[in-house]
C-alpha cells in the first residue's frame, strides 16, 4: 500500500507594495462660506475697535489727546495715567476683592447648581417642572428689585460692607440659573450608567462625585468660566452694599473715581485697560476649556 504526500509548491516572496495613503479633499469653500467669513472677521473687527481705542488712549497724554482726538497714535508713550489710576485707588487691593469675590462665587454657584440639579434632573422630585419655573423666575428679576429687601436683611445680619453679603447674593443669583442649565442636562444623563454604578454598590453621594461630575466636567468648566467673568462686571450691587473704600471692586472703584474728581480721558482708558486685563488674561487661559465644554454636547 503506497502512499503519497502532496507537496506544497515553492512559495515565491513576492514584495508586498506600500500601502497607498489617503489623501482627503478638501472641500471647496462656496460663496457662502466667504461671505460668511467676511462678515465673521468684519463682526470680529468691530467688537475689538473699543478695546483698540482704550490701549491707544491709555498710553497717550492730555496733549496729545486735545490735540489729535482719541483715533490718533500717541507721539511717545505717556504712562502717568496708569501710575496715577494704580496709586489712587490702591488697584491690587481692588484686584484681590474682585477675585475672591468672583472666585468664591463661582466656586459656591456651581457646587449649589450640581446639587440641586442632581436632586431635579437625576432623582426625579415631584412637581419638577414648576421647580424649574420657579428658578428661572428668580433668575429673571431685576437687581433693582432686590436691592431694599436685601439692604434691610444684611443690615439686620451684621454683613452690610462685607464682601461676603455680595458673596451670598450672586452666589444665589447665579445657582438659579446653573440650576436650570444642569437640570436640563442631567435630566438626559444616560441611565445605564447610573444602574450600572448601583449594581456595583454606590450610593446616591458616590454616583454624584464619582460618575455624574465627571462626565459632566465640560459643562462645570463653562458654568464656572461664565459665574467668574459675570461676577466681575457686576457694578449695582457691590456699589450698593460695599461702601467702604477697602472692599470695593474693580468695576466700583473706577466709577466712584470717575465721580469723585475731574479725571481726563487718558486716566479713564488707563483705569479701564487695568480692569480688563484680568478678566482677558482669564478667557485667554481657560479659552480652550470653554471650548471644549460649549462644543462637548455637540458630539455623542
Amino acid at each position: 500500500m503506497s502512499t503519497t504526500i502532496a507537496r506544497k509548491p515553492p512559495t515565491t516572496d513576492v514584495p508586498q507594495q506600500p500601502a497607498r495613503k489617503l489623501h482627503r479633499q478638501k472641500p471647496k469653500k462656496t460663496a457662502s462660506d466667504w461671505v460668511i467669513l467676511v462678515v465673521a472677521i468684519i463682526i470680529g473687527l468691530l467688537i475689538a475697535v473699543p478695546f483698540l481705542l482704550i490701549l491707544i488712549n491709555s498710553f497717550k497724554s492730555p496733549g496729545d489727546y486735545n490735540q489729535g482726538g482719541p483715533l490718533q497714535l500717541p507721539t511717545h508713550v505717556y504712562t502717568d495715567g496708569i501710575v496715577n489710576f494704580w496709586n489712587r485707588v490702591n488697584f491690587p487691593e481692588k484686584l484681590w476683592n474682585s477675585v475672591f469675590i468672583s472666585g468664591a462665587v463661582a466656586i459656591f454657584a456651581v457646587l449649589i447648581s450640581v446639587l440641586n440639579a442632581y436632586a431635579i434632573g437625576i432623582g426625579r422630585v415631584k412637581a419638577r417642572t414648576w421647580i424649574l419655573v420657579l428658578f428661572l423666575l428668580a433668575n429673571m428679576l431685576p437687581q433693582e428689585a432686590l436691592l431694599y429687601p436685601l439692604y434691610f436683611m444684611f443690615k439686620q445680619v451684621g454683613l452690610y460692607d462685607n464682601p461676603w453679603s455680595v458673596i451670598i447674593i450672586f452666589t444665589v443669583i447665579q445657582s438659579a440659573f446653573g440650576t436650570y442649565l444642569l437640570s436640563s442636562v442631567y435630566g438626559t444623563f444616560p441611565k445605564e450608567v447610573l444602574e450600572a454604578a448601583s449594581l456595583d454598590g454606590a450610593g446616591r453621594w458616590r454616583i454624584l462625585w464619582r460618575v455624574v461630575v465627571p462626565i459632566s466636567r465640560p459643562t462645570l468648566s463653562v458654568l464656572l468660566i461664565f459665574f467668574f467673568i459675570w461676577t466681575w462686571n457686576e457694578f449695582l450691587i457691590p456699589l450698593t452694599f460695599l461702601v467702604s473704600n477697602d472692599n470695593q471692586t474693580v468695576p466700583v472703584a473706577i466709577s466712584v473715581l470717575q465721580g469723585d474728581r475731574l479725571m481726563d480721558v487718558t486716566t479713564t482708558s488707563a483705569s479701564a485697560l487695568l480692569g480688563l486685563i484680568p478678566t482677558l488674561i482669564f478667557f485667554l487661559i481657560f479659552q480652550r476649556t470653554l471650548t471644549r465644554g460649549i462644543t462637548a454636547g455637540a458630539v455623542k
